[in-house]
């Protein structure tokens, strides 16, 4: 498929407006808010470029757009001043990493307090999160897999299930759940962390 393809009639998922490009540089879909203006936070940098007319879908082949989105998971700091607004990517990275890193502090045997904050807290997040779209589809996955806070095993295990279904849609490889706590608390057992 092609970057530049344009859609001739609104699209319901993503709001696309008529005429406007449905596909990015990325080959990532545009997403775009409730006004037909493409949503920053749920689009790549390099998709919001294009859509601002800050960067022509003729400048990127299919060939460099992988190597474009490659490079932005390899080194999106390099893309990116650190003080613009945060795309999709990076948004979703510090998203994950807040959410494990409290899922790696959860208590072992939390009271029912405790329980009832932290499902309390991921129903709040998944309402307020910036990019629509994608609290969407947390919300979605709520509504099937309902968070898991009795232990923190449980809710570690819980929400790594719920970032492989991203990773999934995303095209990126599942990560071992069995792992989430080297990966998130302890670190590795060969001592690469420490």
């Amino acid at each position: 498929m092609s970057s530049e393809k344009v859609e001739t009639g609104a699209t319901k998922a993503t709001g696309a407006p008529h005429g406007v490009p449905v596909l990015g540089a990325s080959g990532r879909r545009i997403v775009y808010d409730e006004n037909g203006k493409p949503c920053r936070s749920c689009n790549t940098l390099l998709d919001f470029k294009m859509v601002a007319g800050k960067q022509k879908a003729s400048d990127v082949t299919s060939k460099t757009a992988g190597a474009a989105t490659l490079a932005s998971i390899a080194a999106p700091a390099q893309q990116e001043p650190k003080d613009c607004p945060p795309d999709v990517e990076q948004l979703g990275r510090s998203s994950w990493t807040l959410l494990h890193s409290i899922a790696a502090t959860y208590p072992e045997t939390p009271s029912q307090e405790q329980q009832s904050d932290l499902k309390s807290f991921v129903n709040i997040f998944s309402r307020i999160y910036p990019c629509w779209f994608c609290a969407g589809d947390f919300r979605e996955y709520i509504k099937r897999e309902e968070p898991k806070v009795k232990t923190q095993e449980e809710f570690g295990k819980w929400l790594c299930d719920a970032h492989n279904e991203v990773n999934v849609k995303l095209g990126k490889p599942k990560f071992d759940c069995n792992l989430w706590k080297q990966r998130w608390k302890d670190g590795w057992e060969d001592g690469s962390c420490d």
